[in-house]
């Protein structure tokens, strides 16, 4: 079965700049689908039609979750940076309030002419200690405040720079689901040439779409790596039957990695959201020494991801219309196995 289907050096995240590159990527190349040819067979053309639109579903789904995922995180640093500024600020009133106590007090002495008053002085020595302190007072507030307003400058550009960075961000998660709906409406089409087979047909395309792939190793693994294993696999269990719904991650429905993340977090463990970054969570082992709990992804760019269940399957969210299930790990092509 081929398919299931700066900020600038202020600023916040210079790893922004290149996750746009990669959206924006992903979106021009989600707007390349093409539709079925009127002349094609119907059998054959169908399911490769669906195949197709599954996998770019897939990888639409994926990046709309990335994007999620950033724009959340710097929604938090911009909160963040709001708060230092709020504190930084308070910090500035008080200082200009100090300095206009220390204004009037200077005033008040009556803004004489330090010669006379030194010259009507009670106690020369006394004055000329006060006005050194004062001096100094008055100086160091100065170099304070000065110093606070620059941080302050730097600050309010920060949050400038980081929230133009945000809404670069929202505007290519709205062309990723633009893109999704896109394949939401071919996945529809395609499924109504699919269900108007023969019952035969699409039952053998069900077989297909459920057959492993030869020359893989003899996998049986029935221990779990770990105890947050064997409860991150318990989860996946509990989940079989419920839908693949499009970004979900449960406890209702799932997309792909979305069925992981929930399942590691009944566990206790804390996975990213996407299949890509689930890749690079834990460390590698080979495919054939994959126990039960070990997260498999496929294809080349890691756009599905599954359970490695024991015995040679994975317990995975395949794709719309089909529920939480348990399938060949060999479904698809392997891309790596990770043991969080």
């Amino acid at each position: 079965m081929g398919s299931h289907r700066r900020l600038a050096p202020s600023g916040f995240d210079r790893g922004a700049v290149s996750a746009l590159g990669v959206l924006s990527a992903a979106a021009a190349a989600l707007g390349a689908l093409t539709a079925v040819p009127a002349s094609a067979t119907p059998h054959d053309d169908t399911r490769s039609e669906v195949d197709r639109l599954y996998e770019e579903a897939e990888q639409a789904t994926e990046a709309f979750n990335k994007a999620g995922e950033r724009a959340e995180a710097l929604r938090r640093q911009l909160r963040h940076a709001q708060d230092r500024i709020a504190r930084q600020q308070g910090h500035i009133n008080d200082l200009r309030e100090q300095l206009g106590s220390l204004a009037g007090a200077q005033y008040r002495s009556g803004g004489l002419d330090p010669s006379l008053a030194l010259l009507f002085s009670d106690d020369p020595a006394d004055y000329l200690d006060k006005a050194s302190v004062l001096n100094r007072i008055s100086a160091h507030q100065a170099g304070e405040l000065r110093e606070l307003q620059a941080a302050l400058r730097d600050l309010a550009q920060e949050r400038t720079e980081a929230a133009g960075q945000l809404a670069e961000l929202e505007r290519s998660r709205k062309a990723v689901a633009g893109h999704k709906r896109t394949v939401e409406r071919k996945l529809a089409r395609a499924r109504r040439l699919l269900d108007a087979l023969p019952a035969a047909e699409r039952a053998a395309y069900d077989r297909a779409s459920r057959s492993g792939r030869s020359g893989l190793p003899g996998l049986t693994g029935a221990v779990p790596a770990s105890g947050r294993a064997a409860a991150a696999l318990a989860a996946a269990r509990s989940a079989l039957g419920r839908p693949y719904v499009w970004g979900a991650n449960g406890p209702t429905g799932f997309d792909c990695s979305g069925l992981m993340q929930w399942s590691y977090a009944q566990a206790g463990v804390a996975l990213p959201r996407t299949s890509q970054a689930q890749a690079h969570t834990g460390h590698r082992v080979p495919l054939s020494e994959a126990r039960p709990g070990d997260i498999v992804t496929y294809r080349s760019d890691a756009s599905h991801v599954g359970m490695y269940a024991g015995n040679g399957q994975v317990i995975h969210a395949p794709y719309p219309g089909a529920p939480v299930r348990y399938d060949p790990v060999g479904m698809m092509p392997v891309s790596s196995v990770t043991r969080p």
